[in-house]
């Protein structure tokens, strides 16, 4: 994909009902021999269902840790996963992310989808408990695939992952944690609006790389310390 490309959504129907599951997946660590990743019913949250095998690969010093590789082709338009989890309400994921440390692995996504009459409807989803193996997915500045919120008898949506271009079998899976409209390289911006904390450097490699992990302000953002472009709102 070219730097200047953005993924494209599906033209098929979207499609979440296909799919295993539990993915069969392994582990393969630095120097040893594969092994079983053990997944069972009880720790996915919903259906959780995962279309294509794939591997869990452990890609050592490239600073990114847990990643996914298909070990198929899946062409363009094609449900991968889906990103799995409890569904937090706003004030419970602003408490887990306030608590992290710099240590921490971050695993909550918060989906905002503008709607009828200028509101906004919030899915904040936190996989770090329960889940499936959406969680293993890294960030890409240059993406493979694309988020797109699907509504099964609920008005809580499943957030499914599909193909944003054709996929060959060994690459790694990627979305943009940013849905591709908040991450923008800014050298003089390294912090956290109202955190205190700098932000996560981006290890993607891409040529249009942003140089650092995507981030919500408003959940590091207190009471007293409202998010950029929030003050004086009520």
């Amino acid at each position: 994909m070219a730097a200047s490309e953005e993924p494209e959504a599906p033209t098929e129907p979207l499609d979440v009902a296909c799919g295993l599951e539990n993915m069969p997946v392994s582990v393969w660590p630095p120097g040893a021999r594969p092994g079983p990743f053990q997944y069972s019913p009880d720790h996915v949250a919903g259906p959780g269902a995962d279309a294509d095998p794939s591997e869990i690969t452990f890609p050592g010093t490239d600073g990114k840790g847990w990643g996914l590789r298909t070990l198929a082709f899946i062409p363009r338009g094609r449900f991968v996963c889906e990103y799995a989890g409890e569904v937090l309400g706003f004030s419970e994921a602003q408490r887990r992310i306030q608590r992290q440390t710099e240590q921490d692995s971050n695993y909550i996504i918060a989906v905002r989808e503008h709607v009828a009459g200028g509101r906004v409807m919030e899915t904040f989803v936190d996989p770090a408990r329960v889940g499936n193996v959406g969680r293993f997915l890294n960030h890409s500045c240059e993406p493979n695939l694309l988020m797109v919120p699907v509504r099964v008898d609920s008005m809580v949506p499943r957030l499914a992952l599909f193909a944003a271009r054709d996929i060959s079998p060994g690459e790694e899976l990627s979305y943009d944690y940013s849905g591709r409209f908040l991450n923008r390289s800014d050298g003089g911006d390294k912090g956290r609006p109202g955190s205190g904390k700098p932000r996560k450097p981006c290890f993607c490699g891409s040529a249009s790389c942003a140089a650092f992990l995507p981030y919500d302000a408003s959940l590091y953002c207190t009471p007293e310390k409202p998010a950029p472009g929030q003050e004086g709102e009520v």
